[in-house]
């Protein structure tokens, strides 16, 4: 029987029930929930709502219940609409009228609310964690491969040459923005709405102060409306895990092309590779294609709650229901595809000579050519069309800029001199951009401090609470 029965004459339909449960997704929430009944019991004694007698039944029987889910020998009841019930039905049998007590001045809107916001709030913790990881791993590799060139990128066509180190570093500075978006989302979390009721408060003197101080929540949300409706809190923790997903899915998409023959920047450990059924020399980078793929689902689960509370009124709505299977999924998936990328990056071979091959090729100097001339007092616009007819002259020529006589050069600008050959060399044109977060040796040995450095800070931040 329903714990809501008393007003309802005939029992619910076996496929509304089935259709109206949710306890095959909340039940991962089992935790939150006793920790947050054990708050409210311990608060009702202390406030003489119910007797201490009761309320250590109360704390004893949740324990004896979580530890058997966790043992899997709690038996749930299919008939339980939600893990709420299910626990109170158990609490009920095992220790009788102290059991029915527990729920005095509580609504299972609150309750919810509460056990959500326990979740997200150690969620979010544990993907900072990760995160953190995973920086470790990619700036481990940008040292181990400091002085490696290859080509950079616009429109997918060779730029300008960049270490590799470089690349690797603007991942870490995407993850350590997506670990600042995640820390707002265990901040935004970090609110107690125990104590709210359904909508209303309560007529009990409840004390939401204490519980607040319990559940390890940094202050009691100031409005019981408010309280029981807000999701803001996992919209804010699924758009971080989106973005970073997101920036997770740029840099397979890289992996996918780096190894390639075509490229042959990398070779993908075996534990991170699979084969063909059909042609025996395949090596294929399906993890890297499963969190490019997994991200479209991490992104459809925000996008799916942001929907469903797209014009609910206040307070509590059965829609709201629909909150936690997607915010589960998401954080479960961000985790998943964040231990997966460290893997893959950390066991990954790196082959300099193959990215330098490249950067050689596609007039990666034309940049520098044009400088060296606007240095020398030639407007930038002149000295740029005068290098777009060297590169247009080496087209045709079936060359690089490199392969050109002094000759040539000066053919188009008499400007040119001798040493435009200094200004050809791929070192020396890396290790030129020196301004603040370029890519010259010196600037990324820079970043490198920096981004260790906030990784050190990000590691004390996780410890917060």
């Amino acid at each position: 029987m329903a714990l809501w029965s008393g007003r309802f004459e005939e029992g619910v339909d076996a496929f509304t029930q089935r259709f109206g449960a949710s306890l095959p997704v909340d039940k991962a929430l089992y935790a939150q929930d006793t920790q947050g009944s054990k708050a409210h019991a311990a608060m009702l004694a202390a406030q003489g709502v119910i007797s201490q007698e009761d309320a250590d039944a109360i704390t004893q029987a949740l324990s004896d219940i979580q530890q058997e889910i966790e043992a899997g020998t709690f038996a749930f009841d299919v008939n339980d609409e939600d893990i709420h019930m299910s626990v109170e039905s158990a609490l009920i049998q095992r220790i009788g009228s102290a059991g029915a007590r527990l729920h005095t001045g509580r609504s299972r809107n609150d309750q919810v609310a509460t056990d959500t916001r326990l979740y997200a709030k150690e969620r979010a913790g544990q993907l900072m964690a990760a995160n953190v990881r995973l920086r470790q791993v990619l700036i481990e590799q940008a040292e181990a491969h400091e002085d490696v060139i290859m080509p950079g990128y616009t429109h997918m066509q060779h730029a300008q040459p960049v270490l590799f180190a470089h690349h690797l570093l603007a991942y870490t500075w995407m993850l350590a923005r997506d670990f600042e978006r995640l820390a707002a989302a265990r901040k935004a979390a970090d609110a107690n709405p125990l104590g709210a009721a359904a909508l209303a408060g309560t007529t009990y003197p409840l004390d939401r102060f204490a519980t607040t101080q319990a559940l390890g929540f940094s202050h009691p949300i100031p409005n019981s409306l408010d309280a029981v409706s807000d999701r803001d809190f996992l919209l804010d923790l699924m758009y971080a895990a989106s973005v970073s997903c997101l920036h997770l899915s740029r840099l397979c998409e890289e992996i996918i092309l780096w190894s390639t023959a075509e490229f042959g920047f990398i070779t993908l450990s075996d534990a991170y590779s699979t084969g063909s059924s059909i042609m025996p020399q395949k090596k294929n980078p399906d993890f890297a294609e499963l969190i490019r793929g997994k991200t479209g689902r991490v992104v459809g689960d925000l996008m799916a709650l942001m929907v469903t509370l797209k014009s609910l009124p206040l307070a509590y709505n059965k829609d709201m229901q629909e909150d936690k299977q997607g915010a589960l999924d998401a954080a479960d998936t961000l985790e998943d595809c964040y231990i997966c990328m460290a893997g893959m990056l950390h066991t990954m071979t790196v082959h300099p000579e193959a990215m330098l091959a490249q950067a050689k090729k596609g007039h990666l100097a034309a940049t520098d050519v044009a400088d060296y001339l606007a240095k020398r007092g030639v407007p930038f616009r002149n000295a740029h069309e005068v290098v777009g007819h060297l590169v247009l002259t080496c087209e045709k020529r079936g060359c690089n800029l490199d392969d050109l006589s002094l000759e040539d050069f000066q053919a188009e600008s008499s400007v040119f001199e001798a040493d435009i050959v200094d200004a050809l060399d791929l070192h020396a044109i890396v290790d030129a951009r020196t301004t603040y977060g370029g890519t010259a040796t010196a600037a990324v040995a820079q970043q490198l401090v920096e981004a260790r450095e906030l990784l050190a800070k990000d590691e004390q931040a996780i410890q917060l609470p």
